[in-house]
């Protein structure tokens, strides 16, 4: 019996194939493969090339030194609990089908659990189980679906990453080619009248077919390399059932070599090599455009989109200061208080650590570790202080990829950016449409400007302003907020802010600023081991209200605590040599029959023996009023409060007249008020990232107001910074008008493409200069956009009142 070859990877099934849909399959695992790509319309994936699955025996053994484990802690990012994950090249990503395949690999194996594609940088992020699984058999698995992945050690110790450059090349040779090519052509331009002194005669028999063949064959390195990204994503999309923005491009492009091709083969003319060559060439000198301009505005992005999170370093005189998390150098010694993220690498000196690895793993079984032990950037400590060493500097590009991750990402997709997609498919249905339309009319009427139209109508009609319109637009007014210090998560976010018609606010942490707040103490007086234990069971919680009172108890005493428990929406406890202290309401002291005044306050109790409260006088932030008036004119506004109502009156006389104001709020009840709300709103809540965590994610934007100490958390949709708040309005009016450049961008790109159609469709427009003017309509609409932007951006620069 002839041995069967697995119709996915090709090797020897063996004894134990598995048959299914009629073909041989060696494991389940390449049978697993090849139904994901068949029941979703990618069965063309095994037609790019005979055994496309194949892993071949250079490939397995190019990875064996994936089999060692010291090699393998430094490629990964994260390694804990049975769980990895690694950030790896794939250069051979280049569609969205690509994205698909890659981004449901936990169907290909059941040890991944999330991966997630970074398109523009072409990374895979995957997140999986080593306990059955390894970084080589991912990294195999990638090679035998066509997705291997590029690994460098040397690469990895530089940190530099390999910089693409094929677009570069591309360009050059197109470009060599077009100027050679219209060199050669140059005689067919200034063809002499025949019978003028010879000359015709000597050009046609002896010049004009080789010069018409070298243009053939300069242009055959451009069609095949320099344009074939427009073939791959226009097959591919089709592929995919999708009508994406290069089908145009590759049938003008195909149209015209292949009319040329056969015009010099039956000598009926030059062709078109020098139209040919002159579109790819200005194509991709658009594209470079904007491929640099994007990468500016994204370098831009990234540097300031650092986030405003203040951890507390320990100086070595045992002083605590304050620093933003950029300045980090390895040895520093910091502390983490309870709900914090883990910014950095680090080695846990001090308190017993119970850290919750979700933003990073997306599993929320906490992971307990003892002094001496590290601790891993991403961790969120969920009780008690700890005091730990810096092993590694800061990464942002790792806390950008915890603020995106898409373990936590809802689907709070806008409206907007789907109705961008829309138009770009209809627009290039319309464009087909005209173009087949025109080319059977000149058929009929003059049959030598049919090929002409046809080619200027794909042509000077590509969607790719309209394409470009809302990244470019968002792009840059994400980057102008964040040099204003509000640090959105993505431009979807400005999409979503821009359609906001309520506003909800927390209030202590949120309206009040804790820098100014006056305490009272009204109760039995604390003896000085009680204020000792107080103080270092308040260190190590992040509420606003315990950051205040923290800073003001005179106490040096700090002292290692045995327990620590924070309880959301009620207290915190604290134990040290057999005694015991809370802090919180009054009811999880054990006065629930106190008669409660109409004060914020704090409720203190020692070894369950109450003492008394501290009295907070709360300050409200500067221009505060100015927001809620600006805000009040033009949307809904309400208020969410932990505290009782005995600032009610105060606030009334800030907030819009009818302002919605609940007290005695619980996190939950936070969260379920939005939920209601979003029936028939669209819903911004800001709040302090402490106890709103679950409304913020709930909320159509979630916003966190950043003071000294920020809890991140990318349950929010962005953070601002405390002394931007009195702009908050403003945000929100240039995010409304940023839609508005939007839709302006598309008016403009319609009207290009209105009058380039006109001449294209009635002959008057050849194929090169339709080439020269596409990108030029998009590098239009994008220095639009910018000039647009950066003038929205100035009014945020302006004082306000």
């Amino acid at each position: 019996m002839a041995n069967m070859t697995c119709y996915h990877c090709g090797d020897d099934c063996g004894r134990d194939k598995v048959r299914f849909d009629e073909r041989d399959f060696c494991c389940h695992g390449c049978k697993t493969v090849y139904e994901i790509f068949t029941s979703n319309g990618l069965s063309n994936f095994y037609e790019i090339e005979a055994k496309a699955g194949n892993t071949p025996k250079e490939v397995r053994s190019k990875y064996d030194f994936l089999d060692n484990q010291e090699i393998v802690s430094k490629l990964v990012e994260f390694n804990e609990e049975g769980v990895q994950v690694i950030n790896l090249s794939v250069p051979s990503i280049h569609c969205s089908s690509c994205i698909w395949v890659l981004e449901n690999l936990n169907k290909l194996h059941p040890s991944i659990s999330n991966s997630q594609v970074d398109f523009p940088k072409k990374t895979l992020r995957v997140t999986y189980s080593y306990v059955n699984f390894s970084l080589k058999g991912l990294v195999l698995m990638l090679s035998s679906i066509g997705y291997e992945p590029y690994i460098s050690l040397d690469e990895y110790d530089k940190k530099e990453k390999r910089k693409d450059r094929s677009l570069i090349y591309k360009l050059g040779v197109a470009g060599f080619a077009f100027g050679n090519v219209m060199l050669l052509s140059f005689p067919e331009y200034f063809e002499l009248p025949a019978g003028e002194a010879g000359v015709e005669e000597f050009w046609l028999e002896q010049y004009k077919p080789v010069f018409r063949w070298l243009m053939f064959a300069f242009s055959l390195p451009v069609v095949f390399y320099a344009s074939q990204d427009y073939f791959i994503s226009a097959y591919k999309g089709l592929r995919s059932k999708l009508l994406n923005i290069d089908v145009p491009i590759a049938l003008g492009v195909l149209t015209l070599f292949l009319r040329s091709t056969v015009d010099i083969i039956f000598d009926l003319g030059s062709g078109f090599f020098d139209s040919l060559t002159g579109l790819i060439f200005f194509l991709l000198l658009g594209k470079f455009f904007q491929q640099r301009t994007y990468s500016f505005l994204s370098f831009e992005r990234d540097y300031k989109s650092y986030f405003p999170i203040a951890v507390t370093r320990l100086n070595q005189d045992k002083s605590e200061e304050n620093i933003q998390i950029y300045k980090v150098k390895v040895g520093d010694r910091l502390l983490i208080r309870s709900n914090e993220i883990i910014p950095v690498d680090c080695m846990l000196i001090k308190g017993s650590a119970q850290i919750d690895y979700s933003f990073v793993t997306g599993e929320s079984q906490a992971v307990f570790k003892e002094s001496g032990e590290k601790l891993f950037a991403g961790g969120k400590q969920l009780s008690g202080l700890l005091e730990v060493e810096v092993l590694k500097s800061v990464s942002q590009s790792y806390l950008t990829q915890l603020w995106g991750n898409s373990v936590f990402s809802k689907d709070k997709a806008s409206a907007f950016q789907t109705l961008t997609d829309s138009i770009g498919k209809r627009f290039t249905a319309g464009v087909l449409t005209i173009a087949t339309l025109a080319t059977l009319f000149w058929l009929v009427y003059e049959p030598s400007m049919a090929l002409n139209v046809f080619t200027a109508v794909l042509i000077i009609a590509c969607p790719c302003a309209i394409a470009l319109a809302a990244p470019f637009t968002l792009g840059n007014m994400l980057r102008i907020f964040g040099r204003q210090k509000l640090y959105l998560k993505n431009t979807n976010a400005i999409e979503r802010l821009a359609k906001i018609d309520t506003a909800i606010f927390d209030k202590t942490g949120t309206l009040t600023t804790t820098k100014k707040d006056a305490i009272l103490y009204e109760g039995v007086e604390l003896t000085t081991e009680e204020i000792a234990l107080l103080k270092t069971t308040l260190r190590a919680s992040n509420h606003p209200l315990s950051r205040s009172l923290y800073g003001i108890l005179q106490s040096n005493a700090i002292m290692t605590l045995d327990e620590f428990q924070e309880h959301t929406g009620k207290g915190i406890e604290g134990r040290a040599n057999q005694h015991s202290i809370r802090i919180g309401s009054a009811g999880y002291v054990g006065r629930d029959s106190i008669q409660t005044s109409a004060d914020t306050a704090v409720y203190v109790s020692s070894d369950d023996d109450f003492k008394g409260r501290f009295v907070f006088k709360n300050s409200y932030r500067e221009g505060i009023s100015t927001v809620f008036q600006s805000l009040g004119s033009s949307m809904q506004i309400g208020v969410l409060s932990g505290d009782n109502d005995g600032e009610r009156k105060q606030l009334q006389k800030i907030l819009p007249v009818r302002t919605q104001m609940h007290f005695n709020q619980k996190p939950e009840d936070k969260l379920q008020h939005i939920e209601h709300l979003q029936k028939e709103h669209k819903v911004l809540m800001v709040g302090d990232g402490l106890n709103d965590a679950g409304a913020l994610a709930q909320s159509d934007v979630g916003i966190a107001v950043s003071e000294d100490i920020n809890v991140f958390s990318p349950a929010c949709d962005g953070i601002l910074d405390a002394s931007q708040f009195n702009k908050l309005s403003t945000f929100m009016e240039l995010s409304r008008k940023s839609i508005q450049v939007i839709k302006m961008s598309f008016v403009l790109s319609l009207c290009y493409n209105l009058v380039g159609l006109y001449f294209a469709v009635t002959g008057q427009l050849q194929p090169v200069i339709a080439a020269i003017l596409m990108p030029l309509s998009s590098i239009s609409i994008v220095l639009f956009t910018t000039l647009m932007t950066n003038a929205l951006g100035r009014k945020l620069n302006q004082p306000t009142n």
